[in-house]
């Protein structure tokens, strides 16, 4: 009997989660991020305070190498970021885009509850492919989506970008995924903590949800931050995260890690300053 229960129990929980994740998806990513957090969350808004700095030998270290057996591979992750900011101040598009079709099969390999949340971070990444494709079939100004500094150009040019209601332009849908990309870098990078007093290691559910809480908790009703701790329940243990990564032991996925972290940073400074310096950070 009391299996039964048990098994009862983690089939409700398990379908609690699902539900909760397809509410938490109809409102992600929302919001500016620019509030601080308690004492235990830190202040979203400084971050990233600075740019950091990917050094020439550390783009493709040989501790990343091919994972087999594996669709999720690190160093092509690692490439397309490097790639993306490759010119001045800017980000290429399509690298970014590319970038993002690596973390959304990184999301998919946590699990069936995750690819609710992925298939909307897949949408809107086909959104701005899609508007790049009807540029490019019209031919003047053809590479208006080479960059997002030529993206927001272009759309604040014909008036696509509003400031006061929604439109599915590429700004809007870059901000999206660009408050998305600051909650999964915490997230990782909460992964290169050093263990508690005690000697424990945070499990990934909290570090995604201390990521949420001070990223995205503070623009969210009441309501669904709590639905938001059943996403955090379902996601899988940390050994689970080294594999993904291709490593045997946290040791070894530290410097992996800080590598990955340190490009994503410089990806989301660069994106960050440029809807900044168009007043594009609070898009409705």
């Amino acid at each position: 009997m009391g299996t039964m229960w048990r098994k009862a129990l983690l089939r409700s929980l398990l379908l609690l989660a699902i539900l909760a994740l397809l509410v938490l998806v109809a409102w992600l990513p929302q919001g500016d991020v620019a509030d601080c957090g308690s004492t235990f969350f830190p202040c979203v808004a400084t971050y990233w305070k600075r740019p950091p700095v990917v050094a020439k030998e550390e783009l493709a270290p040989p501790l990343i190498h091919e994972c087999p057996d594996q669709l999720f591979q690190t160093w092509r992750l690692l490439h397309l970021l490097t790639l993306s900011v490759s010119v001045g101040n800017d980000i290429l598009l399509e690298p970014y885009l590319q970038s993002w079709d690596q973390l959304i099969i990184f999301m998919e390999s946590l699990g069936p509850v995750v690819n609710f949340f992925s298939q909307k971070v897949s949408d809107k990444v086909a959104l701005i492919r899609q508007l790049a494709r009807q540029h490019q079939e019209r031919g003047p100004e053809s590479g208006a989506y080479r960059s997002v500094r030529s993206m927001v150009k272009v759309e604040l040019k014909e008036g696509v970008v509003h400031f006061s209601r929604h439109t599915d332009s590429g700004c809007r849908t870059l901000l999206r995924l660009h408050r998305s990309l600051l909650w999964l870098t915490m997230t990782l990078d909460g992964l290169t903590h050093t263990p508690d007093a005690l000697g424990r290691l945070k499990t990934p559910g909290e570090l995604s949800r201390e990521a949420y809480q001070a990223a995205l908790a503070p623009h969210h009703p009441w309501m669904l931050r709590q639905a938001a701790e059943f996403v955090f329940l379902a996601l899988p243990d940390r050994e689970h995260f080294l594999r993904l990564v291709c490593v045997q032991s946290q040791q070894e996925a530290e410097p992996v890690l800080r590598v990955i972290i340190r490009t994503l940073q410089l990806v989301y400074s660069r994106t960050q300053r440029i809807l900044e310096q168009n007043g594009m950070l609070e898009l409705p």
